[in-house]
């Protein structure tokens, strides 16, 4: 059901049947005058690990501020995906305060990523390979696809519809998201590198990180090309600014709003992900509505455009 109202939701936007918002600019700021609760989860890795979100702030500041070379990567890359910097800063800002530390320089990263070369891992859960589970007949409608990210968008789709929670011939499968269950085979909540990337989400920007900064494609059946790309900082950097670059695209193509020029809205999007099926939401939402439903930030996006001034200061 969900998989098919969002299709519905898209099609309609498309075809001109939801009411065009001309692509509307967010405002800018934030929606709430306080910082929405942060996850228990975060603040008890915070707390366990002896810091605090305000200290672990300061040392990805420090970071950014610090390292030229990083900088003049960030701005490099922000170019040839069209986007602003300050956005990429905002997501490895967020990542490096509520869910990871950031190391003192970008060479950390080099040596971080150097580890993971030649070990063997693949996707799979239960003893099932992801690339036999999309074999299965629930996912032919998504074999048509040829884009990366339409092909893994989908089948995310038909995880959420037809196999999250159930038992399918007698396997059950976990009340959980596709990344988690299916590509992440160390721990749950596992993301790598400076961007803090996870697999499935590379696998779904595979595409446009290859035809813009021309990296090879990623393949499910490759898990270790894919930890490459997510772990190297100079790749990983390139899919930081595909996926907010793919979030932009998605909520002015579907919901038709401009989120470009609200960074915290962006690294929302970039915490949270499934940016297609949450354009989706908000374009039906302001269509039900008869008037102009902005997005919203969470506790992470809010932090970003509370501390705004000073990032942009990095730039």
């Amino acid at each position: 059901m969900r998989r098919l109202l969002t299709s519905l939701v898209i099609a309609m936007t498309i075809a001109g049947s939801v009411p065009a918002l001309a692509a509307q600019a967010v405002p800018p700021g934030n929606r709430h005058a306080e910082q929405p609760d942060i996850p228990g989860a975060s603040v008890r890795r915070t707390k366990g690990t002896k810091t605090t979100f305000d200290l672990k702030y300061e040392k990805v500041y420090d970071l950014l501020s610090t390292d030229h070379e990083l900088m003049g990567k960030i701005k490099k890359v922000s170019n040839a995906y069209g986007i602003n910097p300050i956005h990429v800063i905002g997501a490895i800002v967020g990542e490096h305060t509520y869910n990871v530390d950031a190391y003192d320089r970008l060479q950390a990263y080099y040596v971080k990523a150097a580890s993971y070369a030649g070990e063997s891992f693949r996707f799979a859960y239960d003893g099932e390979n992801v690339d036999d589970f999309v074999d299965r007949p629930q996912f032919a409608a998504c074999n048509g696809k040829s884009d990366s990210y339409t092909l893994w968008s989908c089948r995310e789709d038909v995880w959420e519809s037809d196999f999250r929670g159930k038992t399918i011939g007698g396997k059950s499968f976990p009340n959980n998201r596709f990344s988690a269950v299916f590509f992440q085979p160390f721990y749950a909540g596992q993301t790598f590198g400076l961007g803090q990337v996870n697999p499935l989400t590379a696998l779904m920007l595979s595409d446009l990180v290859s035809r813009v900064s021309g990296y090879p494609k990623l393949n499910e059946k490759n898990a270790g090309s894919v930890y490459k790309a997510i772990m190297d900082p100079d790749i990983s950097l390139a899919f930081v600014a595909a996926s907010i670059r793919r979030s932009i695209d998605d909520y002015k193509e579907i919901a038709g709003v401009d989120i470009s020029d609200n960074p915290g809205v962006t690294a929302t999007l970039y915490n949270v992900g499934n940016s297609r099926q949450r354009a989706a939401a908000l374009a039906a939402k302001n269509h039900s509505s008869g008037t102009t439903v902005w997005p919203e930030e969470n506790y992470y996006g809010w932090l970003i455009n509370d501390k705004l001034d000073e990032l942009k200061g990095l730039l």
